[in-house]
């Protein structure tokens, strides 16, 4: 990724339970199941491998006390995935995280934006010892 394609803020990873947590990857192929309908379009939406795809819904299915996700197999309707009321559940709460955590750290981050040296500019010398 190029640091230009980076946005400026806080990134949340929500740690649920030892060895089970949320991000943004998980969080973007739950909003991509659910704006297409489609685990493997939803994967590919985020540049993620289907074999990759499945296997994080089968994760994040196996970690709470129901699925997240639901998929009907293929054939002549084509199949699909849809998220269920707790996979709705879990990806408004990681919003709601996310913005309290933005909320929460943007003082600091605008100082330390106060700080950064624009780009091409060079830095000052440091004599040695120092």
């Amino acid at each position: 990724m190029d640091d230009d394609d980076q946005k400026v803020g806080a990134q949340l990873r929500v740690i649920v339970a030892p060895g089970i947590w949320i991000g943004p990857g998980k969080t973007a192929l739950l909003q991509g199941i659910r704006e297409t309908g489609s685990i493997s379009a939803a994967g590919r939406s985020i540049a993620m491998s289907y074999k990759r795809a499945w296997y994080l819904v089968e994760a994040m299915n196996s970690h709470f006390d129901g699925p997240l996700v639901v998929a009907s197999k293929g054939g002549r309707s084509g199949g699909g995935a849809r998220l269920t009321p707790l996979g709705e559940e879990v990806l408004a709460a990681f919003h709601e995280m996310e913005a309290l955590a933005q909320h929460a750290v943007e003082p600091v981050l605008r100082r330390l934006q106060e700080r950064v040296r624009p780009r091409g500019e060079a830095a000052e010398a440091v004599p040695k010892g120092e």
